[in-house]
């Protein structure tokens, strides 16, 4: 049986060496797709929360180092600003990832529809007001779970107090219950 699991062990692990031995090609995307999915990512505003990392980021950095170096603050404050803004360009390197991955998940004729719903008046509707109907949905949905569990509960303890109470053996007069061992 041993030799069996070793023989098991190797197997799997020639199998984890060759297929990591095998290139992944990637999903050739087209121009189009990516264009495609730019216009989908706009509608959409998905990169848009990712606007305020690099200025977070050099914030963060001017407090670490204006805290350590408080004599400082005014050269820091402008080099940490000077590299900020230097690295600002870099900001495109996450669209151009956004949109590969946008044009790799969705075909060009799915993009087109997307960019097309969100840039009317109901998708752009749905993008503003959809986080506070999920919102609502959800205090629903927990009033509503409560009640099921309340009514589950009355419901359920009702019916076995009726089931238990016409099973038990009846009571003989002058005896004295003693209640069950736990």
């Amino acid at each position: 049986m041993n030799k069996l699991a070793g023989l098991v062990r190797t197997f799997a692990a020639t199998a984890v060496l060759l297929s990591a031995s095998i290139p992944v090609q990637a999903q050739d995307v087209s121009d189009a797709q990516i264009k495609a999915a730019r216009a989908t990512i706009a509608a959409l505003g998905v990169t848009n929360n990712f606007d305020n990392i690099l200025p977070n980021l050099a914030e963060r950095l001017k407090n670490t180092l204006i805290q350590a170096s408080p004599n400082f603050q005014e050269l820091i404050t402008a080099t940490v600003d000077e590299k900020a803004l230097t690295l600002a360009a870099r900001r495109a390197d996450l669209e151009n990832e956004a949109a590969t991955i946008y044009a790799k998940t969705f075909t060009l004729e799915e993009l087109n529809a997307i960019t097309e719903f969100y840039k009317s008046t109901a998708g752009k509707k749905l993008l503003n007001d959809g986080p506070i109907a999920s919102r609502e949905l959800l205090k629903a949905a927990d009033i509503w779970a409560a009640g099921v569990s309340r009514d589950l509960n009355t419901e359920a303890t009702k019916s076995l107090d009726a089931k238990v109470g016409t099973s038990a053996p009846p009571r003989i007069e002058g005896t004295v219950e003693t209640p069950p061992a736990q």
